[in-house]
């Protein structure tokens, strides 16, 4: 930790901003109460901002009330972008980031800089651009401000920090292959063909298992950001058009403008022959990503029922690191990969660990 930053957490207690009120957020904020409430020392909560509202909180119980003053239906006021225009934040400050937003993602290098940590679960933080990813990873020397990012990847499962941990022991990565979609695996692991796979993906959406935009999951590019973290931790600097992509999504469905719940149908013919291969090889379907040195890909794969990845339930991610340590046998990561409730553990984890730092 710099002097300057020491000095500042110091003379100042820590400040928390919480960006973002969807499923993740609102299970964080509720969280982050009980804790509190259970004399759990936390960084005090000073706002709670969405795209539509800004609210400042004054006292240690008002986070429930912030919550339900940003989520009420037609709230208008300063949201998250007029205050990211002018925040205060300064050294020792923590922003939790629990949004999909593009923009809140751009800001995280420039809040390391001024010594603010970032904790996240936006993958577009480390999983976009290369050149962002760098930039995070300079930004925190500036400081030393941190960089929490274990809800990006298996909502909190330890991959991340599994992966730099080898990697700083001086093992040497060789592949890395993983189911890391729990959304997906929920809806693989269930397909049996007794219903339609647009009506399974209905009760995934119910569940609050996708994306909001469920084609973010079945295009792949979920996977995609996260199998871009995972080579950046890896140490490998992939830029992002170098993963393969092949995703389940006709065409017509990719591009549309808006996805209305009967053009999910279009689903279920591909996917029932897909299973029906999979049966005959004795196999299951699985969406796999996978990064070797000869590349990353994101495909849908029949797994023979002896693989690594295979055996899995509900929204388990399983991941397989190769490396000089693991060469005959992967190294296998298993556990619940999806859900607001573990993904909002895996952020304040990461607040906690900050805190105690």
């Amino acid at each position: 930790m710099s002097a300057l930053r020491a000095a500042a957490v110091e003379a100042a207690p820590r400040r928390l901003a919480v960006l973002g009120t969807g499923v993740v957020g609102s299970a964080f904020v509720a969280r982050y109460a009980r804790l509190r409430a259970a004399g759990v020392a936390l960084p005090a909560l000073s706002w709670l901002a969405n795209s539509r509202h800004c609210s400042r909180v004054d006292r240690a119980d008002a986070a429930g009330e912030a919550l339900a003053a940003a989520c009420a239906s037609g709230a208008r006021g300063d949201g998250a972008l007029h205050w990211l225009a002018h925040d205060d934040l300064g050294a020792g400050d923590v922003v939790v980031d629990a949004t999909a937003s593009d923009a809140v993602a751009a800001r995280h290098g420039l809040w390391l800089r001024r010594g603010v940590d970032v904790v996240t679960a936006n993958k577009l933080g480390q999983g976009a651009a290369l050149a962002r990813a760098d930039e995070i990873r300079a930004a925190q020397a500036v400081a030393g401000a941190r960089y929490g990012d274990g809800a990006t990847v298996g909502a909190g499962l330890p991959l991340l920090s599994s992966l730099r941990a080898l990697v700083a022991g001086g093992d040497r990565i060789h592949a890395v292959e993983g189911i890391l979609s729990g959304s997906l695996a929920w809806l693989f692991n269930g397909y049996d063909g007794s219903r339609p796979f647009s009506e399974r993906l209905r009760l995934a959406r119910e569940q609050g298992y996708t994306e909001p935009d469920p084609r973010v999951d079945l295009s792949g590019e979920d996977v995609r950001r996260k199998l871009l973290i995972l080579a950046r931790a890896a140490g490998w600097a992939l830029e992002a058009d170098a993963v393969s992509v092949a995703s389940l999504l006709p065409r017509a469905l990719a591009q549309a403008a808006v996805a209305r719940d009967g053009d999910w149908r279009e689903l279920d013919a591909p996917l029932a022959d897909r299973l029906a291969e999979a049966r005959a090889a004795g196999g299951s379907l699985q969406v796999v990503g996978r990064l070797d040195h000869d590349g990353a890909s994101v495909a849908l794969r029949v797994l023979p029922a002896g693989h690594a990845l295979a055996g899995g339930r509900g929204t388990d991610n399983r991941v397989a690191i190769w490396s000089d340590r693991y060469s005959a046998q992967p190294l296998v990561i298993q556990g619940p990969g999806a859900g607001a409730e573990v993904t909002a553990a895996a952020l304040l984890d990461d607040v906690l660990a900050l805190h105690r730092a």
